[in-house]
């Protein structure tokens, strides 16, 4: 289940692409598959060990593209471990709603990336966020460690982005149908998986990322409907600019 569009951030074969918060891997592969090189970067060891481990598995068994090469760091967001320029593109995928410096990380985020490059940088929607924090404590920070510390509205992220030097050029939302499903988690606990509503939803979705037919036509087609209301996450595409190098 993506959330970036690889095509409005640009990505070609050969580009050099960092997965900022990388967790389960999912925007590390595509890249992968579209022939990036690419650095997933975490600070969870042990989800940089799965990422490491399945990408290995996709160049051993000949499903990559031969320009295609993988990597993986640890560290802090707001202390990037990489040189000026060192990126072509950057993907930040639900990730900046946790950390307590943003303003730091973008910064870090447009510094290790080239003039001219293209960042995406993804957060959930102001709308769906604010009734998810109305719905329960349980869902964010304090009250949750390591939890989302913000809620983001589209002028916020797109003016933090512009004054490090990333003038935003396109945004979208995805996942529609995402959202009730928190909201839904959100208003009986949002550690119970195992609610009869919650897993019934969940299998819901399951059909639409797996294509089980004939459901996923019907759950492809509540995704469309609902996710320019609803859409549960946010995305902005940003492009350095030369001044910013200078």
């Amino acid at each position: 289940m993506l959330t970036v569009d690889y095509q409005l951030l640009g990505l070609r074969a050969g580009d050099r692409l960092l997965d900022l918060g990388c967790g389960a891997g999912r925007h590390a592969f595509e890249a992968l598959r579209n022939g990036a090189r690419v650095t997933a970067f975490d600070y969870d060891e042990a989800e940089l060990k799965d990422v490491a481990a399945m990408a290995s598995a996709m160049h051993q068994a000949g499903d990559l593209p031969a320009a295609a090469r993988s990597g993986c760091a640890r560290g802090d967001a707001t202390r990037l471990p990489f040189p000026d320029g060192s990126f072509d593109r950057i993907i930040a995928a639900e990730v900046l709603e946790h950390i307590d410096d943003d303003v730091g990380a973008i910064r870090e985020l447009v510094r290790v990336l080239r003039p001219g490059g293209t960042i995406a940088a993804t957060v959930p929607a102001f709308l769906p966020e604010r009734i998810c924090w109305a719905l329960s404590d349980e869902y964010h920070a304090p009250f949750v460690p390591g939890g989302h510390v913000r809620i983001y509205t589209a002028a916020e992220l797109r003016n933090k982005l512009d004054m490090a030097g990333a003038a935003p050029y396109a945004r979208h939302k995805e996942h529609g149908i995402h959202a009730p499903y928190w909201w839904l988690k959100c208003a009986v606990g949002p550690t119970d998986d195992d609610h009869r509503l919650v897993r019934a939803y969940h299998q819901a979705l399951c059909w639409d990322i797996g294509g089980a037919q004939p459901w996923s036509k019907l759950t492809r087609a509540a995704d469309r409907a609902l996710t320019p209301i609803i859409g549960k996450s946010m995305v902005i595409y940003a492009r350095k600019t030369e001044a910013t190098a200078s």
